[in-house]
Order: C-alpha cells, then sequence, then structure tokens
C-alpha cells in the first residue's frame, strides 16, 4: 500500500479493519486497494478527515480552482451533491456531522433543509448515525428500504452494498460535473441526471423521509428530495 492517501487514510481511521468498519465493507476489500477507489474518496474522506485532494490528488487536486472559477450556481449545485454523496455513502464522522451543524441557514426552500438538516446533526451522535444508516441499508437481512427499493431496478454490484452505493456514486458524478471536475456541457448533465438520478432517487430519498427508523436521515431525505426537485426544474427551463 504505497499511496500516500490510501496510507494517511488507514493511519487515520487506525488501520485497515478500522477503515473499513467506518466505510461499510469488507477488510479484504481495503486490503485490495492500490489507492482509494474515485467511488469511495468522499466516504473515506468523510470517515477519517482525510481530504479529497490528498486522498486522489490525480482527480481533485484542481477541483477547487475549478469551482471557484465556474458560475456559483454550479459550484453550489456541486456542493449539494457532494454533500449527499458523503451522507449515503456511509454513517457520516462526528467532523462531519459537526460540519453540518454548522451549516448556513436562510429562509429559502433549500436554506430551511438545511436548518433542519443542522439542527439533526446537532442532536445526534455518531452511534445514533451508525444505527440509523445500519437500519435503513444494512440491517440484519436487507435494511428498512432494500426491498422497497429493489422494486426500481437497482441491481447489486460486486463488492457494494446498494441502495445506498449506488446513489453515492451518482451524487459524487453530478457534484463532478456540476464543479467542472468533469468537463460537461448543461445539456450533457441534464441528460445523465435525467436517464440515472431522476427516475429513481427522488423516490430513494422520499422514503427515507418516511422511514420509521430514521431521524437524522429524514433530515437527510428532506434535503436530497429538495435539492433533486430543484435540480429538475432548473433542467426543465434550460430546455
Amino acid at each position: 500500500m504505497g499511496d500516500a492517501g490510501l496510507s494517511h487514510a488507514i493511519d487515520a481511521a487506525g488501520g485497515v479493519a478500522q477503515l473499513a468498519r467506518k466505510i461499510g465493507i469488507a477488510q479484504s476489500s481495503v486490503s485490495n486497494w492500490n489507492r482509494v477507489p474515485a467511488q469511495r474518496v468522499l466516504a473515506v474522506e468523510a470517515a477519517t478527515g482525510v481530504s479529497r485532494k490528498q486522498l486522489r490528488p490525480d482527480l481533485y487536486s484542481e477541483f477547487a480552482v475549478e469551482a471557484d472559477a465556474r458560475d456559483p450556481v454550479d459550484a453550489a449545485r456541486a456542493w449539494e451533491y457532494a454533500l449527499l454523496a458523503a451522507l449515503l455513502s456511509c454513517p457520516a464522522s462526528n467532523a462531519l456531522l459537526g460540519e453540518i451543524a454548522r451549516l448556513q441557514r436562510d429562509a429559502t426552500p433549500l436554506g430551511r433543509a438545511h436548518a433542519a438538516l443542522a439542527e439533526a446533526a446537532a442532536d445526534v451522535t455518531t452511534a445514533g448515525v451508525e444505527r440509523e444508516y445500519f437500519d435503513l441499508f444494512v440491517g440484519l437481512g436487507r435494511g428498512e428500504l432494500r426491498d422497497d427499493l429493489a422494486a426500481l431496478g437497482i441491481e447489486r454490484v460486486e463488492n457494494h452494498f446498494e441502495p445506498e452505493d449506488h446513489a453515492a456514486t451518482l451524487c459524487e458524478i453530478m457534484a463532478g460535473l456540476a464543479g467542472g471536475q468533469f468537463p460537461a456541457s448543461k445539456e450533457t448533465q441534464r441528460a445523465f441526471f435525467e436517464k440515472h438520478v431522476a427516475p429513481w432517487m427522488g423516490r430513494l430519498f422520499a422514503d427515507m423521509e418516511k422511514a420509521a427508523s430514521a431521524k437524522f436521515y429524514r433530515s437527510v431525505g428532506s434535503l436530497g428530495r429538495l435539492f433533486l426537485e430543484i435540480e429538475t426544474e432548473a433542467f426543465t427551463f434550460a430546455n
């Protein structure tokens, strides 16, 4: 494991086994990494506090510059997608909960959703978040949401949990598109969103809002559902 970013993450987590546990995958998977996979960067960042630029400088070394140089709306979109990806990929760390608790709030619908999420983050413990995440997505069998979402046609990918991993990966991709990491026109972004995100992810977030075992993740669901509604409307008006 000679990759500096991966080594830093393992040290920060307290070892390979601890890193695997924090991001909800098998220890053998982490042991086989040569570097942090692109779809795991935000999860590892959230779990260890090691920045994405340190974990994968080949992907993120110029991301901040690109995002700052782009339209502020696109930079904000990228941030929202990245936040959702981090929250879906694994239980939020204490550091991430602290950042969320300090989210800026305003009187807009999205600002109110941020406020609700910030309040939920301030009221929950990392153990509580881990328990909710397990109950929602993993469970002793499949988790509270798995059976319902299987009907949406989401197939299991080897060595990945689903649907949370699938949704997290799509949010990471949308963050990269919006922020300029993956150069793409608005039309390309719209086509990807309408094909891969819009058909089912809104229902995932709506089900999270109603899940009996959710408290913190109920607020995550509300934020995700609202943000995707805003994205859908914006892409519609852009046509």
